[in-house]
């Protein structure tokens, strides 16, 4: 098995920026536990859990000695971060991830493909663009606040353990992960 010199990363980016592909993939190749924080918030028909339900999930699952974390989450980001040494940050151009967006949610809804638990893709909510539902929305609403938010965040006191791993686009991912 290659080395990988981390044992706890975090990746974080904007809705439908890759953040659980990528962290599934380094997961599958460096042997670490995959924790994806929409599969521990989610519960049945699209009921978010109870905070303090989500807390302990996410709580429990950061308990092993290595792991990956997909998401941004910042209700439990004291949880993940705190034990995190390294954060990956897609930090993708807007049409990319809006493009993204628009063919997974097709796919997802065209293969009715199962997400936590009994969730499946409701096609027409997230076109919706005005409704807090839409996917689409939830991009528009958080894609530039999350550019000047992370930088600030990663500054901050309690976050200065962590190495930053910053990519602009899936190129310099793939030239990483081949170097690796």
């Amino acid at each position: 098995m290659p080395q990988f010199p981390f044992h706890r990363l975090v990746v974080i980016g904007t809705t439908s920026s890759g953040k659980s592909t990528l962290a599934e993939r380094i997961a599958t190749r460096f042997d670490l536990t995959f924790i994806e924080l929409d599969a521990l918030h989610w519960e049945p028909n699209w009921q978010e859990a109870p905070l303090d339900v989500f807390r302990e999930r996410v709580r429990a699952a950061t308990q092993a000695e290595r792991w990956i974390v997909a998401g941004n989450y910042s209700v439990v980001r004291d949880l993940v971060w705190t034990r995190a040494e390294a954060v990956i940050w897609l930090d993708y151009p807007f049409l990319l991830v809006l493009n993204q967006l628009t063919r997974r949610t097709f796919n997802r809804w065209w293969t009715q493909e199962l997400l936590w638990g009994t969730n499946r893709e409701p096609f027409w909510v997230h076109f919706k663009f005005w409704s807090k539902d839409s996917l689409f929305h939830w991009l528009f609403a958080t894609y530039w606040r999350r550019k000047w938010e992370t930088p600030k965040l990663l500054s901050m006191p309690e976050h200065r353990h962590l190495k930053l791993i910053h990519f602009k686009n899936p190129r310099e991912v793939e030239a990483w992960l081949e170097r690796l």
